[in-house]
C-alpha cells in the first residue's frame, strides 16, 4: 500500500512518499502531501496513501542522512516517470558523492549528454525524489548555487553539511 510518513529533522520537516512496493515518488522538506503527489507522474500517483508515522529502510536513510551518513539514501529504489534522457542524468546523478558538487553540464557529460547541461538542469528542477536523488549537489558552472525546489537556503546548508562530513 503507498504510504507517506513525516518526520523531523535539522533542515525542518521531511515528507517522503513511497508506492506499493516501497520505492520513493516524492520528498522533500516539507509537510504537504498534497504537494508532494503533485509532483508524481500521474502513471503512479496513489489516489489515496496511507499515513504512516515511519517508513522503514526509507526513513532510516533520512534519519542517516541528517545524521551525516547518504550512503543509505543513494540505494533506496525510487521511481520517477521519465524519457530515456532524463532517466539517464538522474541514475548518474545517483552517483555523485556527497561533498563533491559537480556542474549541470558535467552532470550530463557523464549521463552521456555532453551538449545536455539544459537537460541536466530540467531533470533537477523535476526531481521529484530529493535527497535520494540528490539534485543539490549541482551547481551552475560559475560554482552558483542555480535553484532548488525546496529554496536555495536549504541548498546551502545540504552543500555545507555534506562538505562538513568529509566523505
Amino acid at each position: 500500500m503507498s504510504a507517506h510518513a513525516t518526520i523531523p529533522t535539522v533542515l525542518g520537516p521531511f515528507t517522503t512518499l513511497v508506492d506499493d512496493d516501497g520505492a520513493v515518488l516524492a520528498s522533500g522538506w516539507t509537510d504537504d502531501v498534497e504537494g508532494l503527489l503533485a509532483l508524481v507522474h500521474a502513471d503512479v500517483r496513489p489516489t489515496d496513501p496511507a499515513r504512516r508515522t515511519e517508513l522503514g529502510e526509507v526513513t532510516r536513510a533520512v534519519t542517516a542522512f541528517h545524521e551525516g551518513d547518504p550512503a543509505p539514501a543513494a540505494v533506496v529504489p525510487v521511481r520517477q516517470i521519465s524519457g530515456p534522457a532524463t532517466t539517464a542524468v538522474r541514475e548518474q546523478l545517483r552517483r555523485v558523492p556527497a561533498g563533491h558538487p559537480t556542474t549541470y553540464g558535467e552532470l550530463a557529460a557523464a549521463a552521456g549528454h555532453p551538449r545536455g547541461h539544459r537537460l541536466a538542469a530540467r531533470a533537477c528542477g523535476h526531481n521529484a525524489a530529493t535527497l535520494f536523488v540528490p539534485c543539490h549537489r549541482v551547481l551552475r558552472r560559475d560554482g552558483g548555487l542555480g535553484g532548488y525546489r525546496w529554496g536555495l537556503e536549504i541548498k546551502d546548508r545540504l552543500l555545507a553539511m555534506e562538505a562538513s562530513w568529509g566523505t
